[in-house]
């Protein structure tokens, strides 16, 4: 294969992986995007005793750059030095599960290689979702977002199992192709041909089943969302007072509440004026929220908002805490808060923070080597607070529970099933969207709702300050769809259901079992590996 060929094929690869995270393309474009790449992969094992494996890691390190360019760049719009991080981390960390797997083709043949791209890249997506420096936008299983007809069965496997499918049946072409170049037949081939052709109609036909035939369970309760579009950059914090800020929310709220409205949903960081949690009642937009509810007291106000905890003088109470000049402690969160009839406010803290901006990774490491020095995207070197589980925020009568993802965290799967077992028959997501502009940025941020719908089976309200505010039913379908940068409020009806899904209850378990598999690989080619050594010293 010349090097133009090559260069052509990973170029190829780069732009299809990128299509789907588009609007005018489906997720189906991933069933051919890794082909090139796998070509590639497999010339440079065939041609080893030419090639080392390191020009693989720069080849596609290179590639994988190419699709985080095509599919990010809008993190730019909101940070610089956030989005080269993202994309060099993210283009290294897909890099190096490329190299594993050569490492393992060219070691112990097509089998356990071909078996090691499956579980090598499942198992990378699964501890990109865990880790401390994450970004895991790019999911190949978050392909599909656009196209949830097609993956209703994600209630079973979530995301993962999307991925899982994807590299599947990628690699069952590349050995059907493979073989017709080398043969110019399929004869031998049948198998994997039928399997292939098992992989799409079965996932696909019980999907559009799915689709065309759920019904969303549960009560029905009408929620009014809020888009209030205020701009993060010269109004948020700067332009707009508090106050105004509030007034408009109120105004589009006022607008659109009726007797039966249950809940009225804010975006993120909706309130910043100071919210002191040891005493909620000072704030003056909690009061004139409180006025608002006394007007409609059916109605669940919930909204995000920057609050502050402070600590008395001591040891440092928690790992986020900050020593403050009289020597107490305070911690910032970024929370969602339901303001209600009742007199206690509930309160959930953002906890799966965006690196640099909410949160410093690895503290005890980073902090001592980099100082001053660190990435800040305008957030808080010492990090937001976060809290362990994800409590969902009750009605005054118990009958409903809302699980609010805030933001970032709504990218997360398997976290967000935490607000389900803990009791969460309703999702809603408070998010900002401003900081991307008018970019894919928003857009692919709204569709991984629907999947958090599907992978679920709740009813989701999203409220976003500018971008898309929408309501999600139970099959993963978006309805009232707002305007980017336009001020608008929306009122509809949303199912609370109880029943838990498989993925609810089991979470990630496809990446699970891939990291066992990938680590047993990696560990089965160093030993054979020092094996080898041993046997060319021994002769």
């Amino acid at each position: 294969m010349k090097k133009k060929a090559v260069f052509l094929l990973l170029l190829a690869g780069a732009v299809l992986l990128s299509l789907p995270f588009y609007r005018s393309f489906s997720g189906i474009v991933l069933f051919i995007a890794w082909v090139p790449l796998l070509f590639v992969e497999d010339h440079f094992t065939q041609h080893k005793d030419r090639y080392r494996s390191g020009r693989v890691f720069l080849l596609f390190w290179l590639t994988f750059l190419v699709w985080n360019l095509m599919t990010i760049y809008w993190i730019w719009n909101a940070t610089i030095p956030g989005a080269i991080a993202a994309y060099i981390i993210n283009s290294f960390l897909m890099a190096v599960v490329i190299w594993l797997v050569h490492v393992v083709h060219r070691n112990l043949g097509d089998r356990m290689g071909h078996f090691a791209f499956l579980v090598m890249w499942t198992a990378y997506e699964h501890y990109y979702l865990n880790i401390q420096i994450n970004f895991p936008w790019l999911l190949l299983g978050n392909g599909f977002a656009k196209d949830i007809f097609l993956v209703q069965w994600y209630e079973f496997t979530g995301v993962l199992g999307g991925t899982f499918w994807v590299l599947f049946i990628n690699l069952l072409i590349f050995i059907i192709l493979k073989h017709y170049v080398q043969t110019w037949s399929l004869r031998g081939k049948y198998f994997e041909l039928g399997l292939l052709i098992l992989l799409l109609a079965v996932p696909i036909t019980w999907s559009l089943i799915r689709y065309n035939t759920i019904r969303d369970k549960g009560q029905a309760v009408e929620v009014v969302v809020v888009q209030p579009n205020i701009d993060p950059y010269t109004d948020k914090f700067s332009g707009l007072s508090n106050d105004e800020q509030l007034s408009i929310i109120l105004h589009l709220a006022d607008s659109l509440v009726t007797p039966h409205t249950d809940y009225v949903v804010a975006p993120e960081t909706a309130l910043n004026d100071g919210i002191v949690e040891n005493d909620l009642s000072r704030s003056r937009s909690i009061r004139r929220i409180r006025a608002f509810v006394r007007r409609h007291p059916r109605v669940k106000f919930v909204t995000g908002a920057t609050t502050w905890r402070f600590y008395p003088p001591g040891p440092q109470p928690t790992p986020t805490a900050r020593k403050r000049s009289n020597g107490t402690w305070e911690d910032i969160f970024n929370s969602a808060l339901q303001i209600d009839t009742t007199a206690t406010i509930q309160i959930y803290h953002k906890s799966k923070l965006v690196v640099g901006a909410e949160m410093m990774p690895h503290p005890k490491l980073l902090r001592p080597l980099l100082g001053d020095y660190l990435i800040d995207l305008g957030g808080s070197l010492s990090g937001y607070g976060t809290q362990k589980e994800r409590t969902p925020l009750v009605s005054p009568d118990s009958t409903l529970r809302v699980g609010v993802a805030v933001c970032y965290e709504s990218i997360f799967g398997e976290y967000v099933t935490g607000y389900v077992r803990e009791g969460a028959n309703l999702l809603f997501i408070i998010t900002n969207d401003g900081w991307w502009g008018d970019t894919p940025g928003y857009f692919q941020h709204r569709t991984y709702a629907s999947l958090r719908a599907v992978e679920t089976r709740r009813s989701l309200a999203r409220s976003a300050n500018t971008g898309i505010s929408c309501f999600i039913d139970q099959k993963g379908k978006a309805t009232q769809l707002t305007q980017w940068w336009t001020p608008n409020v929306i009122r509809g009806t949303i199912h609370a259901n109880d029943q838990m899904t498989f993925y609810t209850r089991h979470g990630d378990y496809i990446g699970r079992v891939s990291d066992f598999f990938a680590i047993i690989l990696i560990l089965y080619v160093i030993a054979y590996r020092l094996m080898n050594r041993k046997k060319v010293r021994g002769s």
